[in-house]
């Protein structure tokens, strides 16, 4: 069982990335998904995550309007793409899946977590 993040970068402000995950080993739609950022010298916050009760989409207000979670379940893969990138959104980023718990911004309820990939925006 494993989650492989791929796709982060160096990139401008202003500037978009798109982040993927590929699930091995279970499917990723029987389980709560989610994207996690980690910032130097902070906690892992919860950045978006799409509901396994009834699918529906969830960002954190940071990121709202700019950043987009999709799942292809036909690629057992988790997306986030990435748009108007500000410096406050450097950090690594984490995909991560759940099966007990739903719409969670604890990190402690996701049990699988994909090794993580680094986000810069600079110019």
């Amino acid at each position: 069982v494993q989650l492989q993040a791929s796709g982060g970068g160096l990139v401008q402000p202003g500037g978009s990335l798109r982040l993927s995950c590929a699930a091995f080993g279970f499917t990723l739609d029987d389980y709560a998904v989610g994207w996690f950022r980690q910032a130097p010298g902070k906690e892992r916050e919860r950045v978006s995550c799409i509901s396994r009760v009834d699918g529906s989409l969830h960002y954190s207000d940071s990121v709202k309007g700019r950043f987009t979670i999709s799942r292809d379940d036909a690629k057992n893969a988790l997306y986030l793409q990435m748009s108007n990138l500000k410096p406050e959104d450097t950090a690594v980023y984490f995909c991560a899946a759940s099966y007990l718990h739903n719409r969670s911004r604890n990190p402690g309820d996701y049990g699988y977590w994909g090794q993580g990939t680094l986000v810069t925006v600079s110019s």
